[in-house]
């Protein structure tokens, strides 16, 4: 990752004034969708506030963060949101792949749930709405019915009572989990909890193996609370894949815009992508207002 110092920092915050003067607006008739980065993009050697004011500065308007353990980092993170007016919308949870809702082993769940709990009580903490939750694994050890039933088990016995006490919405999100592999299984994986504290969070990148990101995102449709942008460049002659800047993979994003605007999606999209400094930041919001532009999301063209 590039570095910023402080000097920087302060130097770059007039220029997004500019930036936001320029920036393309997303089309009207598409509906409202709200820009979001993830903290793990932004320059570690920051301060909490300076970090959520630079997001601010480049143009963002939310921010989603992983599970915090340590109450005074909570707050921390709190106060930044308050006094730069940066929104937490999302927390990602941190200790679901270590530690598996559908694991057999007693104690692994334990941890697996105690992660949960403490994200839902960072969302409530910080005013998110959401906590996304990887719901199971299935590898050698877990089959993929066992993974259905066990992981389903837990979250309804275990974490929803506290989501719903808490009014916190628990995300599933499809990932490289050998899990939920369409968008029919994630709608009956969702469906089957029957509660409103229990919804569909979509990435866009991580599906393109097996399917299509605007096929996903219409087929799940109003179940979608959150959204993750990242592209993803497939070479299947070769067998190499990479993750890429958003415009520079194979994500059809004017589609991807359009399958959004079709099933009347509103609510916030976080870029998940490598971070970097100001500079970067800058780009990376930039063709982030591209994309709900209606526009491929490519750099723009030097001097432009």
């Amino acid at each position: 990752m590039s570095t910023i110092d402080r000097r920087a920092f302060l130097e770059t915050a007039a220029a997004a004034s500019v930036l936001a003067a320029v920036r393309p607006r997303p089309a009207a008739a598409a509906g409202q969708v709200r820009k979001a980065v993830l903290l793990s993009m932004l320059p570690k050697e920051l301060a909490f506030r300076e970090r959520f004011q630079l997001a601010r500065d480049v143009g963002f308007e939310g921010i989603e963060i992983g599970t915090v353990t340590d109450p005074k980092e909570a707050d921390a993170i709190k106060d930044a949101s308050v006094k730069t007016g940066l929104l937490i919308h999302s927390v990602m949870n941190a200790e679901h792949w270590r530690s598996p809702l559908s694991s057999a082993e007693p104690e692994v769940v334990a941890k697996s749930v105690a992660g949960m709990e403490t994200s839902l009580r960072n969302a409530k903490l910080w005013g998110a709405g959401v906590v996304l939750l990887v719901p199971a694994v299935v590898n050698p050890q877990t089959g993929y019915q066992d993974a259905w039933t066990r992981s389903q088990k837990v979250i309804r016995e275990r974490i929803l009572p506290l989501a719903t006490e808490l009014q916190v919405i628990v995300g599933i999100e499809e990932v490289w989990n050998k899990f939920l592999l369409s968008p029919l299984e994630l709608n009956k994986y969702v469906d089957e909890f029957q509660s409103p504290w229990v919804r569909a969070y979509v990435d866009v990148g991580n599906m393109v193996f097996y399917g299509y990101p605007q096929d996903w995102i219409r087929t799940v449709g109003k179940r979608t609370v959150r959204v993750h942008l990242k592209d993803f460049q497939l070479d299947r002659p070769n067998g190499t894949f990479a993750w890429k800047n958003l415009g520079e993979g194979d994500i059809d994003w004017p589609e991807v815009r359009r399958a959004l605007a079709d099933i009347g999606y509103e609510s916030w999209a976080t870029v998940e992508i490598q971070g970097g400094d100001a500079a970067y930041l800058k780009d990376v919001s930039a063709r982030f207002d591209r994309f709900l532009a209606g526009q491929k999301p490519v750099a723009a063209a030097p001097g432009a």
